[in-house]
C-alpha cells in the first residue's frame, strides 16, 4: 500500500514543490539540532565484534560476532526488521546479553546493509520468508554455531518464527518481539491509511530531494512515527548517527528493500496453523500501542504456540525504546534461562 501510495505522490506532484509538503508526520522536536550536530560530528564506531559473510546460495550474508570475554554460555542471534540493517540491534541492547556470558550474532537481512542487494529482483516470483530464514541459518553454519537463541524484531519476528518451525533443531529458543503470525489477517484491522500515507509523504518530500541531510530527516521523522505512547521521546542524535554511519560507513540505505521486504512477508501467507509446531521456548513481546503491528497480532499468534510467555507492555510501540529495555532484556534471559532448566 505504501509503495503503491508513494508511486502516485511522485507521478502527480512536481518535484519542486516536494520540499512544501505536509508530511502529516510529526518530526522530533530536535530535528534540525540533531541533524546539524550529528554532521558535522566525528561518527561512533558502532562495529564492535568479528565480521564474516555467510553464503545462502548465491548471497553472501554479512554478519559481526561479539564474544564475551569468559567462557560462551550459548549463541543468541538477532534478527532485524523490513528494509533495517543489524547496526539497529544497538550495544545498548545486546550488551547486556555478551555480559551474561552470551556470544551474540547480528546480520544483515539480504538487501540491506553490507549483504548482497538482489539487482536482477523479480517481483513475479519474490523470494520469501523461508528464504530469508535459510539466511540466517546460513549464518549459524558459517559461525561454525549448531543451535541459537534466536531473537527477531517486526519481520525479523517472523523470520524467527519461520526459523523455529522449519529448522527446530538450530532453535534454542524463540523471542518474537513486535511481530505477527500473519501480517495481513483479514480478522485484523490493519494499519490505518492516514499513517501510510503519511509515510509515503515523508518518503516524497526526502527521499526524492536526496542529499544525507535528508535521508537523516526520513529516518528521524520514520522512527518518531512508530513511537508509542509512552513517557519517552526518540533520542534523535543517536539515531541521526546510526543513519549517517549506515551512509558513510556502509552501503546506505536501499530503498528497494521496503518493496522487496514486504513481499516477501505478502506472498509468505500466514504462519499461524504452523506455529503449534514449535518446540523452542517462546517468548512474544508486544507494545501494547504499537502503530504498525498492532496489539490484536500478539493476541491472536501468542496463544498458539505451545506454552508461550508473553510480555506486553504498556505505551511502548513498534520500537525498544530506553525506558523499556531493560523489562525486554530480561523477559530473554529468563526465557533463555528456560533452555537451561530443561537440560538439568
Amino acid at each position: 500500500m505504501t509503495k503503491k501510495i508513494l508511486l502516485t505522490l511522485i507521478i502527480i506532484i512536481p518535484i519542486g514543490l516536494l520540499a512544501f509538503i505536509n508530511t502529516g508526520v510529526e518530526m522530533p522536536n530536535d530535528t534540525e539540532e540533531a541533524v546539524t550536530e550529528v554532521l558535522s560530528s566525528e561518527l561512533p564506531k558502532l562495529v564492535k565484534g568479528k565480521t564474516a559473510l555467510a553464503k545462502s546460495g548465491d548471497i553472501e550474508i554479512w554478519y559481526e560476532t561479539i564474544e564475551p570475554k569468559d567462557n560462551v554460555s550459548g549463541t543468541v542471534l538477532l534478527v532485524m526488521g523490513l528494509a533495517s540493517s543489524a547496526m539497529l540491534w544497538t550495544e545498548n541492547f545486546y550488551k547486556p546479553f555478551v555480559d551474561a556470558g552470551y556470544r551474540v550474532i547480528r546480520y544483515d537481512n539480504r538487501d540491506v546493509g553490507l549483504s548482497t542487494w538482489i539487482k536482477d529482483y523479480d517481483s513475479d516470483n519474490p523470494y520469501t520468508l523461508e528464504n530469508m530464514a535459510q539466511d540466517g541459518i546460513s549464518v549459524l553454519d558459517d559461525a561454525g554455531v549448531e543451535s541459537a537463541h534466536i531473537v527477531g524484531a517486526s519481520m525479523g519476528g517472523m523470520i524467527a518464527q519461520r526459523m523455529a518451525i522449519s529448522h527446530s533443531e538450530r532453535v534454542s529458543s524463540l523471542t518474537s518481539i513486535m511481530s505477527s503470525g500473519y501480517m495481513n489477517d483479514p480478522d485484523i484491522t490493519p494499519v490505518s491509511t492516514h499513517f501510510g500515507i503519511g509515510f509515503a509523504k515523508l518518503a516524497a518530500r526526502h527521499l526524492i530531494l536526496g542529499g544525507e541531510a535528508h535521508q537523516l530527516k526520513f529516518f528521524l521523522g520514520t522512527q518518531n512515527a512508530l513511537k508509542g505512547n509512552g513517557p519517552y521521546e526518540l533520542d534523535s542524535k543517536k539515531s541521526a548517527q546510526l543513519m549517517l554511519y549506515e551512509i558513510r560507513k556502509r552501503s546506505g540505505f536501499n530503498q528497494s528493500a521496503m518493496e522487496q521486504h514486504g513481499a516477501a512477508i505478502e506472498s509468505s501467507g500466514s504462519r499461524l496453523g504452523e506455529l503449534e509446531n514449535i518446540k523452542a521456548p517462546t517468548l512474544v513481546i508486544h507494545g501494547k500501542s504499537d502503530p504498525l503491528v498492532i496489539f490484536d497480532h500478539a493476541l491472536k499468534y501468542a496463544p498458539l504456540i505451545p506454552d508461550a510467555e508473553t510480555l506486553y507492555i504498556e505505551g511502548m510501540g513498534h520500537d525498544i525504546p530506553a525506558i523499556y529495555i531493560q523489562q525486554v532484556q530480561n523477559g530473554i534471559l529468563d526465557n533463555i534461562r528456560k533452555t537451561i532448566k530443561a537440560s538439568l
